[in-house]
């Protein structure tokens, strides 16, 4: 099984050629720039979202540690969003330019965009595939 899997690899070793690392490279800024805007959308909402949650605590004993457990996770996505999207952007474009420079960019965005459905599955396991060592 795995001799098959060297055959494979090792007939199919320059599968990401210079027009589908740009390609990828395109993917990833579009997918960066879709993040920015999701994040400028949370930012734009947080006082609505906080309203939101606030009223599901009225019969809550509780309610302020839930709110601050509130406040912390929802900071924490506009960062991971944040930071998915520069990083994102950052990595398309590096991809775009020189392919051996991208590698650790690309590797850290794709495990940033790992948990965002669908998009983020799909690109991030594709690119992942694609820029692993083929020894």
């Amino acid at each position: 099984m795995a001799t098959d899997a060297r055959a494979f690899y090792s007939s199919h070793s320059s599968a990401l050629t210079a027009g589908g690392t740009r390609t990828l490279g395109l993917a990833w800024i579009v997918y960066g720039v879709c993040r920015l805007a999701i994040t400028v959308w949370l930012i734009a909402f947080t006082t609505t979202a906080t309203l939101m949650f606030g009223a599901l605590l009225t019969r809550v004993p509780d309610p302020y540690s839930l709110m601050t457990a509130f406040h912390i996770f929802y900071s924490a996505a506009i960062v991971w969003s944040g930071v998915s999207a520069l990083l994102g952007i950052v990595a398309g474009l590096a991809m775009m330019t020189s392919q051996n420079a991208a590698r650790p960019l690309v590797v850290a965005a794709s495990l940033l965009a790992l948990p965002e459905l669908p998009f983020g599955v799909m690109l991030g396991t594709y690119t992942l595939t694609h820029t692993a060592s083929r020894d």
